[in-house]
């Protein structure tokens, strides 16, 4: 049995990895017989899934069990967990045995400890968007798999670009893709800046606007946001990542430490980048700054809790600007 168990709020990225592994498993011609998709959020539809997988595949290729939405790592029943120790060792090596979850598997749990035990567990977890060595290590991987050849400059530029919106990402490379045509040359920065979308750098001017307090060009910004469809919940994670790294740089400066070492907590690739987070942060204080980030968490649980979009981010822009004054 292949066996795997993917989690994470990626659900672009996931659902990228899954199409990977079915490709990967099945055959076209038999493709219809030999795919199960279950959403496995209760204790019978596990076990239904379970059954499915110790069914030999039709014709050639293997059998695809996928168990979407499961809970089975966050609780898990006594008897369920019996079923699973009965059925795992059992299910047959000509199927692919996949399960999925939204959250973080609970590693206290017996049923995650014996999943463990034979599943290949992967992450899709969005990058935050201050981790620029992870955003371009990310665009630089997704570029090679779709053949798009960038300089390193321009991979840079493309990862501060699209931030962690993978499915931006995929996007925007298809179109670098198309126009680089049978191009052997790397495209370089100035032609990704004149394709590219910059979702991630918009809303990243719309927090260095509220720092510095100036909400006319805060609300300017948020505007043309808006008008480009960009998610709100997308623009709240955006705002959060950067206030979060302001903050820890700030707090980091007044305790004395040294760059290098604000740099290695944070991850940084490239440890120049401090002298800027230290200019960003210079007239701001770390009082203002603690105060901005429950706010942002007030903002993301009224947009979560279904308040009018645009107003809402328009009143707590107004409300994080005025506190920078």
């Amino acid at each position: 049995m292949q066996f795997y168990l993917f989690w994470g709020e990626d659900d672009f990225a996931m659902a990228q990895a899954v199409t990977s592994l079915r490709s990967s498993a099945l055959d076209p011609n038999w493709a219809s017989f030999n795919y199960d998709k279950i959403i496995a959020d209760r204790a019978d539809a596990v076990v239904e899934g379970l059954d499915r997988a110790l069914t030999p595949p039709f014709g050639t290729g293997s059998r695809f069990v996928w168990l979407a939405n499961t809970t089975v790592t966050q609780q898990c029943s006594p008897e369920l967990l019996a079923q699973l120790e009965r059925t795992l060792p059992v299910i047959p090596p000509t199927t692919l045995f996949l399960l999925t979850s939204v959250k973080k598997p609970d590693s206290r749990l017996k049923s995650t400890k014996l999943l463990a035990k034979s599943a290949e567990f992967r992450e899709f977890s969005p990058i935050p968007p201050w981790n620029d060595k992870e955003l371009a290590q990310r665009a630089r991987q997704v570029a090679s798999e779709m053949n798009v050849k960038l300089t390193a400059t321009a991979i840079e530029l493309l990862a501060q670009s699209i931030g962690s919106d993978t499915r931006g990402l995929y996007s925007e490379l298809e179109k670098l893709r198309l126009f680089a045509g049978n191009r052997s040359q790397p495209l370089n920065p100035e032609e990704v800046a004149a394709l590219v979308h910059c979702h991630a750098q918009n809303t990243f001017q719309l927090a260095d606007a509220i720092r510095e307090g100036n909400t006319g060009a805060a609300l300017e910004l948020l505007a043309g946001l808006a008008a480009r469809n960009e998610p709100g919940l997308r623009i709240v994670a955006g705002l959060t990542g950067k206030f979060r790294i302001w903050l820890w740089v700030k707090a980091m400066i007044e305790a004395g430490d040294r760059d290098d070492k604000i740099a290695r907590d944070l991850d940084l690739g490239n440890p120049k980048r401090i002298y800027y987070f230290r200019q960003e942060v210079k007239n701001a204080s770390l009082e203002k700054l603690q105060k901005s980030l429950p706010l942002l968490l007030e903002l993301e649980a009224s947009l979560k809790r279904g308040r009018e979009e645009i107003s809402t981010l328009q009143t707590k822009v107004i409300e994080l600007s005025s506190l920078f004054r």
